[in-house]
């Protein structure tokens, strides 16, 4: 399926993106190849398929356990910023 550069614009201009002449190329070959994998898989038959059932399986899980980690210096050895027992990072928020 053909996608329009203006349609690309559209798309970056409703999610506030701004791209470079050779990203935009990009995202329109992108966008495009995705279009073509959704076209693929419309014309697969799925007739006998129930959409809506699943196959009750019981998952596998490990139990919890609480386990106490001997050497916490080598676990926070790479760690640039320490406050007490907890790893301070930059805000990252304003």
């Amino acid at each position: 399926m053909k996608v329009s550069r203006e349609e690309v614009e559209y798309i970056a201009k409703l999610a506030n993106l701004k791209f470079s002449s050779n990203e935009m190329d990009k995202l329109l070959k992108e966008f495009e190849s995705i279009l073509e994998h959704f076209e693929n898989l419309d014309q697969e038959d799925l007739k006998g398929y129930d959409m809506y059932s699943f196959e009750e399986k019981s998952l596998r899980t490990r139990e919890d356990k609480v386990v106490d980690f001997e050497n916490k210096s080598e676990l926070f050895s790479n760690v640039k910023k320490m406050r007490d027992k907890f790893i301070e990072i930059p805000k990252v928020v304003d």
